[in-house]
């Protein structure tokens, strides 16, 4: 039986094998062994007509190495057909003589050359020919021994991806009789020819030579089919375009040139490419793909030349070639792209929210951030991040794509402004402190801490402030009038002594910022301000 993957014919020739030794088993009719010496006619027929072929197909082989120059590396593959074929015509020739033994021994034919029933019936003969006299087991060897012959012959011209079962087999190695309580422990001979009818023994002879001529069959034609196969034959072709660019500006111009790419299935090339090596796909054409790394220098527009040097080993007119290649293309210098309304300085302590970008790298851009001296929130959206400096002198935030690193970009750190204190009349409007005020306006005031402007734009998050620590004091002829009261208590009682002329201080020695954690900051802060008393 042939190897891994069996054809139609395979199986169906193992098919008769397991039905006509399972039929043994059986009481056999007259009818059913008429049946089995029509069975037996055909297999022979059909051995005749695979004789033929593989006869003729031999001479195919030796006829196409010819014409093909008899080049030196398919010559033995003549030889090694025609030592197939003389392995087969042994075995098939042997088999034969076994079938003309049996009917022989056992009058199975009359002087007109038919098949006598019974003497077809006959169970003794079968036992006697391959029991008694030896011929079971010399024939499971020379069965057995054939596909090994094969294989060798095969692994001289260099074929070794075909292997062969074996033929004979005892009943434990066929899944039919796995089960079989009774049969599973004959072996080979008792299988197939203890108390075997001829009639059957005869047809499981000729089935033999059928498996025989399938294996010569099945490498002869994986030798026709290697013929020539170190040729380059460009068999398989695909249209190609290669462009100067495959990321294109609108507005700009894409080229690139249109060829048709050929290689060969029989050719099988390696490739390298700067000393590594380049996968092949299964039509001949190798993968590049790399990170370009940065040049060491750039010209006046960002860019650099380099050269690709790489060679394709394959096999031309049955000779290995070396085919050298070369390839000029450009790196662009990455250049890193920050956005954001505060790109020259970052706020210490403060979500300073960046879109940093790299143009050059297009649609492959996928960043990844570090910090020095500071922390880093992830941002939605690629290239956005969130810098969050600590408290003083330079922050450096690296910059990656897909794991290779582009470059570095550093930020002097900058404290928060201070914010500026202003009072606030009851309706909320900025008091006009330049201008004495009455008891009743200033009952109502309140001390508000307003971040710088520009802090306030950029950083909004960020710019919440309080006066948080400080008092006020009735002051006359610079002379304190009663206890001073704290920022954000009522001031009523301290204004119900007052007069015109007095004095109304404010001391802030405290301010206290909520960042865009929620965290409350406090901060140092000294000032004065004072307000006449109308």
């Amino acid at each position: 039986m042939a190897g891994a993957k069996e054809t139609p014919r395979q199986r169906m020739i193992g098919m008769m094998y397991l039905v006509l030794t399972a039929l043994l088993a059986l009481q056999v009719s007259n009818q059913i062994l008429q049946k089995f010496v029509l069975l037996n006619d055909g297999m022979e027929r059909t051995s005749k007509n695979y004789v033929l072929k593989n006869e003729s197909m031999v001479g195919s082989i030796e006829y196409t190495i010819a014409q093909q120059g008899n080049n030196e590396k398919d010559l033995p593959k003549v030889a090694a057909s025609k030592k197939v074929r003389a392995a087969t015509k042994e075995i098939y020739e042997y088999l034969e003589g076994l079938k003309l033994e049996l009917i022989k021994q056992s009058n199975a034919k009359n002087e007109k050359g038919d098949f006598v029933n019974s003497s077809l019936k006959n169970t003794e003969a079968s036992g006697n020919l391959f029991v008694n006299q030896g011929k079971g087991e010399e024939l499971k060897k020379k069965l057995n021994e054939f596909p090994k012959t094969v294989e060798g012959i095969l692994k001289g011209v260099g074929i070794t991806n075909l292997a062969f079962r074996p033929i004979a087999k005892d009943a434990s190695e066929i899944e039919l009789f796995a089960n079989d309580l009774e049969a599973r422990n004959k072996s080979f001979v008792s299988l197939n020819f203890v108390k075997s009818p001829v009639g059957a023994a005869i047809a499981i002879l000729s089935q033999f030579q059928n498996e025989v001529l399938n294996i010569e069959n099945e490498s002869l034609t994986t030798i026709a089919n290697t013929i020539g196969s170190f040729y380059f034959k460009a068999d398989i072709t695909e249209a190609k375009i290669s462009a100067v660019s495959n990321v294109v500006a609108a507005g700009t111009k894409f080229e690139g040139t249109m060829f048709i790419a050929s290689s060969s299935s029989s050719a099988s090339p390696t490739m390298s490419l700067d000393g590594r090596s380049i996968p092949v796909d299964a039509k001949g054409f190798g993968k590049i793909e790399f990170v370009a790394t940065p040049a060491a220098n750039y010209d006046d527009k960002g860019v650099a030349k380099k050269v690709l040097r790489g060679q394709i080993v394959t096999n031309v007119g049955g000779e290995d070639k070396v085919l050298p290649i070369e390839y000029e293309y450009f790196v662009a210098q990455p250049v890193i792209k920050i956005t954001s309304e505060v790109v020259q300085q970052l706020y210490a302590g403060c979500a300073n929210e960046l879109n940093i970008d790299v143009p050059a790298l297009g649609n492959s851009y996928a960043p990844e951030f570090t910090v020095t001296n500071g922390d880093k929130i992830k941002g939605a959206k690629a290239g956005q991040v969130t810098v969050v400096p600590n408290a003083s002198g330079k922050v450096t935030i690296g910059v990656s794509s897909g794991g290779n690193k582009i470059g570095d970009e550093t930020f002097d750190i900058k404290p928060v402004p201070n914010p500026t204190i202003s009072v606030l009349a009851a309706n909320g409007s900025d008091l006009d402190i330049s201008q004495a005020q009455t008891t009743n306006v200033l009952s109502g005031v309140k001390i508000v801490a307003k971040s710088d402007p520009t802090f306030a734009r950029t950083m909004a998050r960020d710019a919440n402030f309080a006066v948080t620590g400080g008092e006020i004091t009735l002051v006359r002829n610079d002379v304190p009038r009663g206890a001073p009261v704290s920022i954000g208590a009522g001031i009523r009682g301290l204004l119900g002594g007052a007069a015109s002329g007095d004095i109304l201080v404010i001391r802030i020695n405290q301010i206290t910022r909520t960042n865009f954690r929620g965290e409350k900051i406090p901060m140092d802060f000294r000032g004065v301000i004072t307000v006449r008393v109308k």
